[in-house]
């Protein structure tokens, strides 16, 4: 008998700070309009730069979309899946050229077929676009901070938390992601920390 395959939401927020519950609850709502109960569901959460696909529970998804368990993947918008150009298209790509039905839930757009590819590849586009700008805009800033003497950056060899905090409270049972929560570094760091 011929194993049914699931459907997977792949959820990426940035930075600590942002919340992944908005991002649930709009896919949420259009799994229920879609009658597919959320419960029955493969859910993967990263708290991760969308500018590397070195994601844990991304890296989790590919093995899901590989071992042939997953038949549809659902974001809520395209660029949760890359920030970058090629790396999304080649993502996408891919997971077309499997016969998966890849649906963006606040764009209105499932991207099965040469259409969704050309409509994906200038999403994919924007995301970068925005990236590198919003780059250029930070430099700027910090650039005009330091010509009038505000901005002083990180003291050489500074870290934004205390590694050995982080081994305290690996050692009360947290978890790498709990970790990060508490000293709000990412969950690469709290890794790095913990070496």
């Amino acid at each position: 008998m011929k194993k049914m395959k699931r459907i997977a939401v792949y959820i990426r927020v940035s930075t600590i700070g942002q919340n992944q519950a908005g991002q649930k609850r709009e896919i949420a709502k259009w799994l229920s309009g879609n009658s597919i109960d959320p419960e029955s569901v493969l859910w993967f959460f990263d708290k991760e730069t969308g500018d590397t696909l070195t994601r844990p529970a991304f890296e989790k998804l590919q093995g899901a979309v590989f071992n042939g368990e997953v038949g549809t993947i659902v974001v809520w918008k395209l660029d949760r899946l890359s920030r970058k150009l090629q790396d999304g298209i080649n993502t996408l790509c891919n997971w077309c050229e499997k016969g998966l039905r890849v649906v963006s839930v606040t764009q209105q757009l499932d991207f099965a077929g040469a259409t969704g590819k050309l409509i994906a590849s200038v999403l994919f586009a924007v995301a970068e676009m925005e990236q590198e700008t919003r780059r250029e805009r930070q430099k700027a800033g910090i650039d005009a901070a330091k010509a009038n003497g505000v901005y002083l950056g990180r003291k050489p060899g500074t870290t934004k938390g205390k590694p050995a905090r982080a081994m305290a409270l690996r050692e009360k049972g947290l978890t790498h992601d709990e970790i990060a929560v508490a000293m709000g570094v990412s969950r690469r760091t709290v890794i790095r920390y913990l070496g």
